[in-house]
């Protein structure tokens, strides 16, 4: 019986030890070389708990999928300006590395795995680490866009350095930007 107090004793000193040590840790992480600390600052939401930047986000997803949405998509020259290509976006743009299903699985389900995903590939369900997002697809964006317009013609663009994608729920009159440049000599 003393034993089982001695040891009990030595297992809480041990836990308030590592627990007080621990929170000197955090401490020092939120705080720089130099000696600066961070800042914290509290964000507004709304009647609903979200901040703008949430809210943002929601109203997106929903127009991003609305069933039967229409888009318009401008190729834009970085250089001149000018619109290299107008699509008509039916529905959404998708990134060409989308997926349905994970790329990776662990093996069969033993649902024995709280912190486990499981997806279903055929009639077997598997395990895997990857989540789905709010999309419903898996995989991170790829290096090209993909869209189908109001002719249900499938379109693929891959972005270079020299132009760059405008998408807007309207059609758009984009102006065109000028540049002019003139180099002074004092020689």
């Amino acid at each position: 019986m003393k034993n089982y107090f001695f040891s009990s004793a030595i297992i809480l000193v041990a836990f308030v030890i590592f627990s007080l040590g621990s929170c000197d840790e955090i401490r020092m992480s939120a705080q720089s070389d130099s000696g600066v600390k961070k800042a914290t600052v509290k964000v507004e939401t709304d009647f609903t708990g979200q901040t703008i930047e949430q809210n943002n986000i929601v109203q997106r997803i929903k127009n991003d999928t609305k069933i039967g949405s229409i888009k318009h998509l401008y190729i834009v020259s970085s250089y001149t300006g000018t619109v290299l290509e107008y699509s008509t976006v039916k529905g959404k743009i998708t990134s060409g590395g989308k997926r349905i299903n994970p790329k990776t699985v662990h093996g069969i389900s033993q649902s024995a795995f709280a912190n486990t995903n499981y997806v279903d590939i055929g009639d077997v369900k598997y395990c895997t680490d990857e989540v789905m997002d709010e999309y419903g697809t898996y995989g991170e964006s790829g290096n090209y866009l993909y869209w189908f317009d109001t002719q249900e013609n499938y379109h693929q663009y891959y972005p270079s350095g020299g132009t760059y994608l405008h998408i807007s729920d309207r059609p758009l009159t984009i102006k065109k930007a000028s540049f002019s440049l003139e180099i002074q000599s004092d020689f």
